[in-house]
This record gives C-alpha cells, sequence and structure tokens, in this order.
C-alpha cells in the first residue's frame, strides 16, 4: 500500500508548518443568519493536525488579565509561520468575499488567532460577550462532542449544524453578542479568529 503525507512520520510537520492541505473552497460563502455569514476554509485533516500540534504544545491556560478568560492557546505559540501563513491566506483569499457582503471593511490582518480547548472539569462554557475586533471568525476544528454551541442569542443561531472546517464570521463590538453552551460531553475544539481594527490616523 502506497505511503500518503498524513501516513509518513512527520505529516502533521508538514502541514502546520507548510500550510498544506490546509484549503478547502469546497463551498461558498453563504448568509447563514442576522449578518452572519459561513464559508469553507479548512480541510478536516489540516483541522486534526491543527487540534494535535496545540496538545503537543500544552499550555491551554486562563490568562488572568481576560476580561473572558478561556483555554486557549495562540497560533503563535504553535508557530509564528503558521500564523504569517493564515494572516496572508485570510487577507487574500477570504476577505475579498467578505467583501462582497460589507464592502466598506478593509484588511489590516489578523489582531490574535487561538485554539480554544473546551473539557468537562476544566473549561465547559463561555459567558456572553463581544470581541474588541473589526471583524470576528470562529472554525469548527471537531464535531466529536455534544454540547458546547457557539451561540448568538440576539440571531437566534448556533454553529451546531456547520460542518468541520467551516468560517463563520460576524460583526464584532455591538451586535453579535455571543457565548458558547455549557459542554455536555467529549471535547470541543475551535479556532477563534479577531481581525485588527482599521488604524487610526492622527
Amino acid at each position: 500500500m502506497k505511503s500518503t503525507p498524513s501516513d509518513r512520520p512527520f505529516g502533521d510537520i508538514e502541514r502546520i508548518l507548510g500550510y498544506q492541505d490546509a484549503i478547502d473552497d469546497s463551498a461558498p460563502m453563504r448568509v447563514v443568519g442576522p449578518e452572519l455569514l459561513a464559508l469553507s476554509c479548512f480541510t478536516s485533516q489540516f483541522c486534526a493536525a491543527l487540534i494535535r500540534a496545540a496538545e503537543a504544545c500544552g499550555g491551554f491556560d486562563p490568562h488572568p488579565d481576560d476580561p473572558v478568560p478561556g483555554h486557549e492557546l495562540s497560533l503563535t505559540q504553535i508557530s509564528p509561520r503558521l500564523f504569517d501563513a493564515l494572516q496572508n491566506d485570510l487577507g487574500s483569499r477570504v476577505w475579498p468575499k467578505l467583501q462582497q457582503h460589507w464592502e466598506h471593511i478593509d484588511y489590516f490582518g489578523l489582531n490574535d488567532a487561538f485554539v480554544i480547548k473546551y473539557e468537562r472539569g476544566a473549561q465547559e462554557e463561555l459567558r456572553l460577550h463581544h470581541d474588541v475586533a473589526q471583524v470576528s471568525g470562529s472554525v469548527k476544528l471537531n464535531d466529536t462532542y455534544t454540547g458546547a454551541e457557539l451561540e448568538f442569542p440576539r440571531q437566534q443561531f448556533t454553529n451546531a449544524d456547520l460542518p468541520v472546517g467551516t468560517l463563520l464570521v460576524w460583526p464584532s463590538l455591538v451586535t453579535h453578542p455571543h457565548r458558547s453552551t455549557p459542554l455536555l460531553s467529549g471535547t470541543k475544539y475551535s479556532l477563534t479568529l479577531w481581525f485588527e481594527l482599521p488604524l487610526q490616523l492622527n
């Protein structure tokens, strides 16, 4: 049987550091709720590799100064090279699609990107909050859990039915408070994206 990249010992390293087998463009951008957009972003293989890389790094700890503390790990802690590749990909591939819906947004890169982990006995939910960003995004990295849905009460929407690898995006700060409902079983991983606010001109 012929060896495939995922069978080789360093398949995850190739995927993460080389951003290989990452991109999925199979489903077009669509409106899934009031000012909520969803589009294919990552392959399931890349999502699984990202989870394994995050677990290998460890450090899923809440930050004491975070007003909404979560058990999270920044992509820069996994690999600055990965963060740069993601930032460039989102700017060239995803942002132009978002501008078709929100024509007045401009791309200033990522403020942060981090994997967040939910498990029983640790972080099991996340309280209702807003993000400080121009646009926020969340990629579902796995689906082997119940509960822990990303919920937007005002828009009456959750990401429960979105496939693994789907990017959900929304405007930040005012209209889209969101939370993660209580985890019931399994372990949930997601990738949170905060797109940088516009630069202020003096």
